[in-house]
């Protein structure tokens, strides 16, 4: 045997090899329950302080980079909206200073409107065109890339609320040049009363550009949008200006805020807000969930992948822990209950023995007698003519020699009880064997009216196992159907191939069934539900003793009121090694 052969044999569970888990009036422990129970509690102990641990770990620590996240990204939202409310603030300022300090002839006259136009591209930057409305609404004067002289704004939204404030800041619109622009606007009045509209537009590039070189990842997006959720720059995600965004609007707050919630796409989202003042828009801070916590989704793996080492050592080190103790206790008692055994099945023997040879000996001296007698008769009523052409006499003192033969066989049986036997193996079909067993059955089946349902198909493996005993085990169980069963009942016996090598029989009848209290108990000795009726409680237990002994299997559902269903599961191996058991286990 190599060193890792028997490693592997001390530290498998030896008391699984007996395939049950423990007769509970033969050991001293349920040894399978033990086993799993010092697995469980030394496990438990290992595993749940580390599990707890690790657990309490991971929520301080995500609970601290999700905060330490927040205030970046509530940091970066107030940078951001500080240098927006400049850049708008700083153009208004140089509105006002025009408006104050320049003439209104200069303003009025186009070229001299154009060269001021060049100097506040080359002092401030960020303009894109300027021009001058008078009280009717009729801009009077233009500079800049687009023919808008002439053009009338007094039914604009921005030209209206512009009069009445005396500066605006606009949404992004199309107006008459078609394409996405923002601008801003200043009242001037004269000294006659006539009230004029100085209007610049801003380069929204140049606002895109300050909020693309914010510090945030490379998958973050920063952009701006108005109180309705319609975008007023450029979104790496969401679209172009005056397209919908598909996230929530936050309340109006007057400091930056940030929320955490999902996209159109369900992905989680850290959403930074600002609105900025003096004007419609809000500035947005889109940072997905899953690139924040990446850094820390990697070393939570490494974590993970340390911790389930350390859980499969910990769980190797406790099942071979447990099943060296459980071993050396069940080996103990191994050697305790063979000796036990040893004399039980002595003490057993000898008594079962001397009652089946006397009860064999009392009845086989008169079954000799009427055997004997019942063949005089039958020899005496051939020779005589008058009787040889009576069939029914003759097949009445053959059902006579019939009955002997089989009471014959029942104290063999008898005696066979307390005697071990070596099961004889040979090939068998299934349909065969019912068919016998039922043809026993057959009168007390058509007195009782009660219908039989054969279903076996024809291509049903043969079974190899031994012929008498398969006969025993389906009278039993068929009988105890007919027991069972009320007058004008059915009983359906079905076969079918199952996997790993086995044919299963059914044996189905609609009978009262039997109450789940009842059926923890069924197949042991002297169980019986029909004590009354003269039941004593061994056809299940011989039954489950044979077909143990068979290397077969029994199992059983019932229900009250409905019927119960015995499965017997045969072997189809020609080389099935044949348990060592008694049958009357």
């Amino acid at each position: 045997m190599t060193i890792s052969q028997d490693l592997l044999a001390k530290f498998k569970p030896r008391f699984l090899d007996s395939g049950t888990s423990a007769p509970p009036d033969s050991v001293l422990f349920n040894y399978r329950k033990f086993w799993l129970l010092s697995i469980l509690l030394r496990a438990a102990v290992s595993l749940i302080p580390m599990s707890i641990l690790l657990i309490f770990s991971y929520t301080m620590e995500n609970e601290a980079i999700r905060n330490e996240n927040r205030l970046h990204t509530v940091r970066v939202t107030s940078n951001a909206r500080r240098a927006v409310a400049f850049f708008l603030e700083e153009r208004l300022d140089a509105l006002r200073f025009l408006t104050k300090e320049m003439k209104f002839e200069t303003l009025k006259d186009s070229a001299e409107l154009a060269e001021i136009l060049r100097n506040l591209k080359i002092g401030f930057g960020g303009f894109v065109d300027l021009g001058l409305i008078n009280s009717a609404g009729v801009q009077i004067s233009y500079a800049g890339p687009f023919d808008l002289e002439g053009k009338i704004y007094g039914d604009q939204n921005w030209y209206i609320k512009g009069i009445k404030a005396g500066s605006f800041v606009s949404d992004v619109f199309r107006g008459y040049r078609g394409l996405p622009h923002m601008i801003i606007a200043l009242r001037m009045s004269l000294e006659k009363g006539d009230s004029y509209i100085l209007r610049a537009t801003l380069d929204m590039k140049k606002l895109a550009k300050m909020l693309s070189s914010l510090e945030i990842s490379e998958k973050s997006d920063a952009f701006l949008c108005n109180h309705e959720g319609l975008l007023q720059t450029p979104s790496r995600y969401y679209g172009n200006p005056l397209e919908r965004i598909e996230l929530p609007i936050p309340a109006y707050s007057p400091h930056s805020g940030v929320l955490e919630t999902r996209d159109k796409a369900r992905n989680r989202i850290l959403l930074g807000y600002a609105y900025i003042e003096n004007s419609p828009y809000i500035l947005m801070l889109v940072k997905r969930s899953a690139e924040i916590m990446k850094g820390w989704h990697s070393i939570r793996k490494q974590i993970n992948w340390f911790f389930a080492a350390s859980v499969i050592v910990i769980l190797l080190l406790v099942f071979g822990i447990s099943t060296v103790m459980v071993n050396k206790i069940y080996d103990a008692d191994l050697t305790r209950l063979k000796a036990m055994e040893r004399l039980e099945s002595s003490s057993r023997l000898i008594s079962v023995g001397r009652l089946a040879a006397g009860v064999a000996h009392e009845i086989n001296n008169p079954l000799a007698i009427i055997g004997e007698n019942a063949g005089l008769i039958k020899d005496l009523f051939t020779l005589k003519k008058e009787y040889q052409g009576d069939p029914r006499l003759m097949q009445i003192i053959d059902d006579v020699l019939e009955s002997v033969e089989r009471c014959g066989e029942i104290t063999k049986q008898l005696l066979g009880f307390a005697r071990h036997f070596e099961p004889e193996i040979t090939p068998i079909q299934i349909r065969q064997v019912l068919r016998e067993v039922l043809s026993f059955l057959g009168k007390e089946a058509s007195y009782r009216n009660i219908t039989i349902d054969l279903d076996i198909p024809d291509d049903l493996p043969v079974v190899y196992s031994d012929h008498g005993k398969l006969q025993q085990i389906f009278l039993n169980l068929i009988n105890n159907a007919f027991q069972a069963m009320k007058d004008g009942g059915r009983l359906v016996i079905s076969a079918r191939e199952r996997e790993k090598g086995s044919v299963s029989v059914s044996v189905t009848d609609n009978g009262c069934g039997i109450s789940e209290e009842d059926q923890k108990t069924i197949f042991e000795p002297f169980f019986t539900t029909r004590v009354s009726k003269g039941g004593t409680g061994l056809g299940l237990s011989i039954t489950y003793g044979l077909l143990r002994k068979l290397k077969g299997d029994i199992s059983m559902h019932s229900k009250l009121g409905e019927g119960t269903t015995f499965t017997v599961d045969l072997p189809t191996n020609p080389e099935a090694e044949i348990r060592n058991e008694s049958p009357d286990c």
